[in-house]
């Protein structure tokens, strides 16, 4: 091969462990393939091990970097990664170059997935930046040109009122969360979950609007990912650019600027 040829990029397992799912990719070059999740709770030794070998075999990797909110599964990764790839993982810190600084007081208590979308969020967007993450929880990351990841706001995911409506009350069941066209509920379940859709909407959109007001910016980028933002996202009047792979694109980037770092446990 002639002395211009680019060298291949080094293609990299991302993993993010959430509290209900767990999201797999492949990281190369800036970009995320080969997408796969599953839920937390099966992320047991064989099927994990299972699962990666199969995907080693099809799409070799050389390294991998995991962001874990759920410290059970923690072990049976970094051991089943090592095993298949012969390096262990490198687990997301506060204390790693993330290409923006932390302004948070304690920041050793920021969850990793939201480490990484302020890295994906800093790489990819204009700032400032409000970063939502819609899953079991909803977090709103406040990220700003000099101040970097300055706070951040917590809140029930859409599925939780669900849970607590149903764990709190004698008569009213367990539902999933799915989609609902009707403007009212002519059955209990839709009734609940026409409450949760436009409830939740309504909370997204006060809290993003109180931001925009509180940080005196009119060019406030708004970014969504999770699991269920496509599904909070649609019919929303604010101008949120829906980004599905932030978070594992997030984890990549946190790879690539500590390519030389020793992996954590």
């Amino acid at each position: 091969m002639g002395s211009d040829s680019k060298p291949v990029p080094e293609r990299i397992w991302v993993i993010d462990v959430g509290n209900s799912n767990t999201s797999l990719g492949i990281y190369a070059d800036g970009k995320i393939t080969q997408r796969d999740r599953v839920p937390t709770a099966s992320l047991a030794e064989h099927d994990i091990h299972t699962r990666l070998a199969a995907w080693q075999a099809d799409h070799p990797v050389s390294g991998a970097a995991v962001a874990s909110v759920a410290p059970a599964v923690n072990g049976i990764l970094k051991r089943t990664i090592a095993e298949i790839i012969g390096t262990p993982p490198l687990r997301i810190r506060h204390d790693m170059q993330l290409g923006a600084s932390l302004t948070y007081p304690e920041p050793e208590t920021i969850g990793e997935d939201r480490l990484a979308n302020l890295a994906g969020a800093v790489a990819r967007y204009r700032l400032p930046a409000v970063v939502v993450d819609i899953g079991t929880a909803t977090t709103f990351d406040i990220i700003q040109p000099r101040k970097g990841y300055a706070g951040g706001i917590i809140a029930p995911g859409p599925a939780l009122m669900l849970d607590y409506l149903a764990e709190k009350t004698a008569l009213l069941p367990p539902v999933d969360l799915t989609p609902v066209r009707a403007a009212f509920g002519k059955s209990t379940e839709q009734a609940m979950r026409i409450g949760a859709l436009h409830g939740y909407r309504g909370m997204v959109k006060e809290i993003c609007t109180q931001l925009m007001r509180k940080l005196h910016s009119n060019n406030l980028t708004l970014c969504a990912t999770g699991g269920y933002a496509r599904w909070v996202l649609k019919g929303m009047e604010l101008p949120f650019i829906y980004d599905p792979d932030l978070t594992l694109y997030g984890i990549g980037r946190i790879y690539e600027l500590n390519a030389n770092r020793t992996p954590t446990s």
